[in-house]
């Protein structure tokens, strides 16, 4: 049975390390078919990942799935069948995925801040960030993939090799993502995101003494995310949630009660403070705490990157490119970023002052973190990269000159945040895009044909999903526990960036978010996952630990280790279907609703209370643990003759 070989997680040199296609470097790989596939699952990854991202502020890296739906797409329809067109496949699908990942962090914060995202300028500014990380990454990648080989193992390439060396056994697992597709697109139908049929929140709110709300989302999307990102994620997030809804918010409502009679909330002179129910103390109050949570997180993270900062820099600056990969064409990619930068910048602004200050400082942070992603990558993957405390930091520092410069109004706001986005996608790229060379290397691939594809699949990446942020910007722009779409990441950025500019930010809350992310890095608990737990709805976080449990269900059912993996596999990508399915079918919907094609109905009846909420979750978890546990099981009988 052909595998990888040891070599391909060390022990010898990058340089004599020989690839699984030993000459696949003279092999043409690509094709009208392959750069037709690659776009469209360009296209879907960037679609759902912008989608899903917004909805929960999750993603899920496209690189695994991309490999099992581009093998199966080889194999039918690519003549040449080879495993090298299934790595680039898998290469196009993580570029589109990757600029979702990045941009819905900082973009629709624009549209929070009252301002409008401009499709031109989103695009130019996203089309430079493309250009100018690949450029940027293109000069380290000798040593970071060669040279480094064995050191920085990445994880998540390695997986996808495995993925595509087994691709063999894609047909059950392009089944499964099938299933999966089909169990979330009608669930979702059924829901508010389309038709709205049945109720999909069970949900318990008490207003009373002991103010407080619990809630779960039959949402098969989230339900997905939570079966990838397991256990240890989601229990995490759910604490924050708990922490929020079962402490926070009671406390505060104790002293609500105690008020003097005509005092207001802070942000609104028509709500008195003695009055404020669960909703109104999540929008006016633990939301900024969650915040500060976020913001402790973030700069936390970004301090704890300064050792790799300067090893990334100095022994990137001693290496020397030794296979050619930094050649003419990567420099000019390079520098062809950096002008369009400039040029954004001065369109956006419409004045030199801004873009050259903007457009220098935005260079310089993206060319320091595009190195340390990269590196990070080799370690940890690009799931786990701290895109937001890189990108808190940055802006951060970018805000403060801003400040100094007298630079304070909505407009230069709404610049500052268009910079912004250029380097979380400059970062976001840099990851991806060094996971997928890494493969490449790994597949005996040419890495030239794949920065081609990769900055294709970037690009075309970029239309999509300022497009989608276009479209959903009357959702985006609804706050608040009813808000459609959480953008927790966005919403943090236009508290921050606002808030210091104009100086409307309630500092004491924040301030509280900031000590209790303090105290849970003391406690060596992970920051941002509680934080964004406390700044999500309960329904989400727990909808997203119920999606946990029924892997860890899976897990404790299956006694062979055989099956147990064979069932965690699938399950992944029968969740991946889920994700997909349920952001595809979702963003339909709202695309028929908008366009007056449909119209959604008030669930009614059994199925408009708790009692249709609750029938669609027990279904979801069926129909969810059902196709996992067909899994053949022929590995328990022979382990047990044993």
């Amino acid at each position: 049975m052909k595998k990888l070989s040891k070599d391909a997680y060390g022990g010898v040199d990058g340089k004599d390390y020989v690839p699984y296609v030993p000459d696949g470097k003279h092999q043409k790989s690509g094709g009208t078919l392959v750069l037709i596939f690659g776009i469209l699952l360009a296209i879907i990854f960037a679609a759902s990942t912008a989608y899903s991202g917004m909805k929960v502020g999750l993603t899920v890296a496209a690189g695994i799935p991309g490999s099992i739906i581009g093998s199966g797409l080889v194999a039918m329809f690519v003549k040449s069948k080879s495993i090298l067109s299934k790595n680039i496949l898998s290469g196009m699908s993580t570029g589109g995925e990757s600029i979702a990942s990045g941009m819905i962090f900082v973009l629709p914060a624009v549209i929070l801040i009252g301002g409008h995202v401009n499709f031109i300028h989103g695009v130019i500014i996203g089309i430079a960030a493309v250009l100018f990380s690949i450029g940027a990454t293109t000069l380290v990648q000798d040593y970071l993939l060669v040279q480094e080989h064995g050191r920085l193992v990445y994880p998540e390439a390695m997986a996808i090799s495995e993925s595509l060396v087994a691709s063999d056994a894609g047909g059950d697992s392009l089944k499964n993502m099938g299933i999966g597709f089909a169990i979330s697109g009608v669930l979702t139908s059924l829901t508010g995101s389309v038709f709205g049929v049945v109720n999909n929140v069970v949900s318990y709110v008490s207003n009373g003494f002991y103010k407080c709300k619990m809630e779960i989302e039959a949402n098969p999307m989230l339900s997905g995310i939570g079966f990838i990102v397991g256990l240890k994620v989601a229990v995490t997030m759910f604490a924050g949630s708990i922490l929020t809804n079962f402490a926070i918010i009671p406390l505060i409502g104790y002293f609500t009660e105690l008020a003097n009679a005509n005092a207001t909330v802070w942000d609104s002179a028509n709500l008195l403070v003695s009055e404020v129910t669960v909703n109104e103390i999540s929008g006016s109050y633990t939301k900024y705490i969650g915040a500060g949570m976020m913001i402790s997180g973030g700069l936390i993270g970004a301090i704890q990157l300064i050792p790799t900062i300067y090893t990334s820099i100095s022994q990137t600056l001693k290496s020397r490119d030794k296979d050619g990969d930094s050649d003419a064409s990567s420099i000019i990619v390079l520098l062809a970023g950096i002008v369009l930068t400039f040029v954004g910048g001065f369109i956006i602004s419409g004045s030199a002052s801004v873009a050259i200050v903007g457009a220098i400082l935005s260079i310089v942070l993206s060319m320091l973190f595009a190195i340390v992603s990269g590196r990070l990558t080799g370690v940890i993957g690009t799931s786990n990269l701290p895109v937001s405390g890189m990108t808190i930091a940055s802006l951060v520092i970018m805000t403060l000159v801003f400040l100094v410069m007298g630079w304070t109004t909505d407009a230069h706001n709404v610049t500052l945040l268009m910079f912004g986005t250029f380097v979380v996608v400059v970062i976001a790229v840099a990851g991806s895009y060094m996971q997928s060379q890494k493969a490449t290397f790994i597949m005996g691939g040419s890495s030239k044909e794949m920065r081609k594809y990769f900055m294709i699949s970037g690009i075309v990446g970029v239309v999509v999903v300022i497009g989608i942020i276009q479209l959903l910007a009357p959702q985006i722009a609804i706050t608040g526990e009813e808000a459609p779409f959480a953008v927790p990441q966005a919403n943090l950025i236009a508290t921050l960036t606002s808030g210091i500019m104009q100086g409307k930010l309630p500092w004491l809350m924040v301030i509280v978010g900031i000590v209790l992310g303090i105290v849970f890095f003391l406690l060596d608990l992970s920051v941002m996952s509680l934080a964004v737990g406390a700044y999500l709805p309960i329904s989400t976080t727990s909808i997203i630990l119920i999606g946990a449990l029924v892997r860890v269900l899976v897990e404790k059912i299956s006694k062979d280790d055989a099956v147990r993996e064979e069932r965690v596999t699938n399950g992944i990508s029968l969740s991946s279907g889920l994700i997909a399915g349920g952001s595809i079918i979702g963003l339909i919907g709202i695309i028929l609703q908008v366009s007056k094609v449909i119209t959604p109905g008030t669930p009614s009846g059994f199925l408009g209370g708790n009692s249709g909420a609750y029938l669609l979750l027990v279904l979801l978890v069926v129909l969810s643990i059902l196709p996992i546990l067909k899994t053949r099981n022929e590995g328990t009988s022979s382990e047990s003759d044993k």
